[in-house]
């Protein structure tokens, strides 16, 4: 499959690369300065672009059977708001292109209803998250309301807490849901964001995800 990754040289952007190469696609990485990423293999392609620029976008998107962002979890405050701006610049790029299906990584405190968290993570553990980052999550709530809007077969994919630990390869998820638990390696976000690639059920959808 060819695959275009936006924020490659991420903490998850990262580990998209690396997990989609080894299942033997093809991959674009999108990137500010390439010399940042450090991954050379026959099937990657590492190309300059403005991940907050459709223009910039375009040429990295057209022709991509997927496109995965990392770019959702940024620092505490940004005033580029990177979230968002790259939400609503790379739905501007596929829609000029024809790509379809994109996949994002968000952020479990996005479930607002508590639908299959614990409920001391609802009641207890999110209020504070909110109230530390509340910056942060408002624009990754402007994100996901521009791919709901974008008529893209998207998914958005909610961790919990990251990790650098080594990946497991496995995943709890929940469609609409969760997470249930409390945090998730990197390596299993990545994983889970390749897999959803082609699962259906998880288009036009948010997903929980932990370990």
């Amino acid at each position: 499959m060819k695959l275009t990754v936006l924020g490659a040289t991420g903490g998850v952007g990262r580990q998209i690369v690396t997990h989609a190469l080894a299942d033997g696609h093809k991959v674009t990485a999108a990137v500010r300065d390439p010399a940042r990423l450090g991954v050379e293999h026959a099937n990657l392609d590492v190309v300059r672009a403005d991940a907050l620029d459709a223009a910039s976008l375009r040429g990295v998107v057209d022709g991509a059977e997927a496109v995965l962002s990392g770019m959702g979890q940024a620092g505490r405050t940004d005033p580029l708001k990177p979230a968002s701006a790259s939400a609503r610049a790379v739905v501007d790029a596929m829609r000029a292109t024809g790509a379809r299906r994109l996949v994002v990584v968000s952020a479990a405190p996005l479930n607002r209803t508590g639908a299959g968290q614990p409920w001391f993570t609802h009641k207890l553990v999110v209020p504070v998250m909110w109230a530390a980052l509340r910056e942060l999550y408002t624009d990754l709530e402007s994100m996901e309301r521009i791919l709901r809007d974008s008529g893209l077969d998207w998914t958005s994919v909610r961790p919990p807490r990251l990790t650098n630990a080594a990946g497991k390869g496995t995943y709890r998820h929940a469609v609409e849901a969760g997470p249930a638990g409390s945090a998730i390696s990197r390596a299993d976000v990545a994983r889970a964001m390749l897999d959803f690639v082609t699962v259906p059920e998880t288009v036009g959808h948010a997903v929980g995800v932990s370990n």
